[in-house]
């Protein structure tokens, strides 16, 4: 009898869920709600008492569970196949007639189809705010991440669960779902949630946000997902990372929201480039009356096999631009030019300027982005000058009102000490602070060193940093290393056990590889990859301290900028002194990869659809580490595709052209 009364329990609870995702699909994604907010509201408190008195059923895709989990301490990190590429901008009718010739005149193009009078494209409107991708897998959601630097981002899966426009699961009754599905979309803010989350901030005593953008954006990256849950995001989708069965985008937009997925009413897809260009002006005439902002239009080609020949630059894809509107201006006065220093010590000008609002937004500050553009403008205090919203989002001095000039102006120089005491030097256009403890960058470079791309040391996150360098426990990174379990205990929210957790994670991160170690410090110009560079031709710490530039620029993929800023970082007293300290707390410094043999050097591997055994992001790693590279697109250059489930439209490319295809079994056998 228990038995029955649990299944009839397990039952109800799945139907509850159904509907109630039913139903939010009819509400965000269609606008076209069948039930009353009431029984809405019977259903979902129906369905909290019921997990609440069965914890075994809770599910984290249960739509009860979008009020938040348990705050996090740091995001971890996501990598992006393929990666989450920019979209380069068109600022005039010119520059997109001549997108759209440089197409129809490609002699790849042309080869394969010929002189073309016309191309279709599919035009979107270009949202301000924070893009993302979701991980779907057999349907339900497993993954959710920012943009980040475009091949890696931060984890924000709880924080996008919270989204009632995010699905949990998806809805497969017309088309099936493939087995791992990534979308891309748009999180977003609405202006009139914006205006009312400004207005109960300012009665709370927060600061502001400035537009917004950063609103979305920093309510996505809330480390408490409940915070998230309070702020009203929704989000648009408009791609996949890989384009599958379809064989056109407007396909593809068309079959998101069957999936409940949902997509923006103004997509249009035309035939020619004269209509996209008309309906550019029809939306910059109507963007004042969306509920949402825009920015611009974002100009694709339709057919995935154009846009799979015109392929992509490494920061931009050729098939796509970005038609951005003209700017919002205003003008006012410059009452003070202040710095602010990075996490990585980049030293900013900022321009503290009368209040005035540009687009509806409240702007008190603007970049001035460094020195040069400065001397270019001829900025000074005291100026009167004309700001606009770059982008709809940061808001910049475009130029000085000469007229307005009544002598009093003054002008302004970068320092050449930091605040901390450190020097500032000249790094092309920008400057750098290069002391590694500088106070207005230490709390960043700390987080980073204990990430876990960095030395991994679990526990160390933004709360604990805050606490750590507030109490004056760690002036220093090498503090670190000299923690005390009784400091700890002393510290808010913090008992013996976790006290201990952090101290075993302290010890366990004192034996790291080489490039691990030289990446966790946060040199300029220097990532993981380069750190692996590094680390592989120069195998020993202490050769860093003895380093030539020219030695370096020895290196192929060392440029003169890694090679500059290599060399300041190991060559300053402090930073010197800080690692000198690591070592003598403990710290081993080790080879990564010394003793594996590099078995597929010269060979490149490209990954499509899904693998049972490896996730693709570890059969990359595995490649790399056995000396292999990995590829995110096909080309005569790749050696091996290995396909899994739910393939691609890469197979057909690699057959065509004579690419060794390897099953998940082949691939098993050549890494072991």
């Amino acid at each position: 009898m228990v038995s029955m009364v649990t299944e009839t329990i397990k039952n109800r609870v799945e139907k509850l869920r159904e509907e109630i995702e039913y139903h939010n699909y009819r509400y965000y994604v269609l606008d076209q709600p069948e039930v009353s907010d009431a029984q809405y509201d019977r259903m979902m408190r129906e369905l909290e008492k019921l997990e609440q008195e069965h914890p075994g059923l809770r599910s984290p895709n249960s739509p009860t569970q979008r009020v938040g989990a348990p705050p996090l301490e740091a995001f971890g990190t996501v990598s992006h196949s393929p990666p989450m590429l920019s979209i380069r901008d068109a600022s005039n009718e010119f520059e997109v007639r001549k997108f759209d010739r440089d197409i129809r005149k490609n002699k790849d193009v042309r080869k394969k189809f010929g002189d073309l009078s016309r191309i279709d494209y599919v035009a979107e409107p270009k949202l301000d705010g924070l893009a993302v991708e979701l991980i779907y897998r057999k349907g339900a959601l497993v993954i959710g991440s920012t943009r980040g630097d475009g091949v890696n981002g931060e984890d924000i899966t709880q924080n996008l669960r919270t989204i009632r426009t995010v699905p949990l699961q998806l809805i497969e009754k017309e088309i099936r779902v493939p087995e791992e599905l990534r979308v891309r979309g748009e999180v977003i803010i609405p202006i009139k949630s914006f205006i009312e989350l400004n207005q109960t901030r300012e009665l709370t005593g927060e600061p502001l946000f400035a537009n917004p953008r950063n609103a979305a954006a920093g309510s996505v990256r809330q480390l408490d997902p409940k915070n998230t849950a309070r702020r009203p995001l929704e989000v648009y989708f408009y791609a996949l990372g890989e384009v599958m069965f379809f064989k056109t985008q407007w396909e593809l937009l068309q079959t998101l929201p069957k999936w409940g997925l949902r997509t923006n009413p103004l997509n249009k897809r035309f035939s020619n480039i004269d209509d996209v260009i008309n309906y550019y002006y029809k939306l910059n005439e109507i963007r004042e009356t969306l509920p949402y902002e825009i920015d611009g239009m974002v100009i694709k080609v339709d057919r995935f096999d154009f846009q799979q020949i015109l392929g992509a630059l490494p920061r931009h894809p050729q098939w796509a631009r970005a038609f951005k509107f003209p700017p919002k201006q205003e003008t006012t006065k410059i009452s003070d030019i202040i710095v602010q220093v990075g996490r990585t010590g980049t030293i900013t000008p900022v321009a503290v300027m009368e209040p005035v609002k540009v687009g509806g937004v409240e702007v008190r500050r603007a970049t001035l982005h460094n020195q040069d553009e400065i001397d270019r403008k001829d900025i000074r205090i005291e100026d009167t000058v004309i700001i606009q919203r770059a982008g709809d989002v940061i808001p910049e001095v475009v130029e000085v009102v000469l007229s307005k000039r009544a002598g009093r102006e003054i002008n302004f120089h970068m320092p050449e000490k930091c605040r901390c005491g450190a020097e500032v030097i000249k790094d092309e256009s920008t400057h750098q602070c290069v002391g590694l403890n500088c106070p207005e960058q230490f709390k960043g470079r700390l987080i980073h060193f204990a990430s876990r791309r960095g030395m991994d040391i679990e526990g160390v996150g933004e709360k604990l940093v805050d606490q750590l360098v507030e109490k004056g426990l760690v002036k220093d990174i090498a503090d670190l290393y000299y923690l005390k379990s009784e400091e700890l205990v002393a510290l808010e929210r913090f008992a013996d056990k976790s006290a201990q957790n952090i101290m075993d994670a302290i010890e366990g991160s004192k034996k790291k590889p080489l490039s691990k170690f030289l990446y966790a410090l946060g040199i300029r110009h220097v990532g993981e990859h380069i750190s692996e560079v590094l680390a592989k031709h120069f195998p020993n710490l202490d050769e860093f301290f003895d380093l030539s530039e020219d030695k370096l620029m020895e290196l192929e993929e060392v440029g003169p900028e890694v090679a500059a800023s290599t060399i300041r970082f190991f060559q300053d007293p402090k930073n010197k002194a800080s690692i000198s300290r690591m070592t003598k707390a403990g710290l081993k410094i080790t080879q990564h990869g010394a003793d594996v043999k590099n078995k597929l050097t010269g060979k490149t591997f490209v990954f499509t659809g899904t693998l049972k055994t490896y996730t693709r992001d570890d059969a990359r790693k595995v490649v790399e580490l056995l000396g292999g590279t990995t590829a995110t697109s096909v080309s005569k250059k790749v050696d091996f595709l290995v396909v899994g489930e739910d393939p691609g439209s890469k197979v057909t490319e690699a057959r065509r052209l004579g690419i060794t295809l390897l099953n998940e079994n082949d691939l098993k056998k050549m890494l072991e």
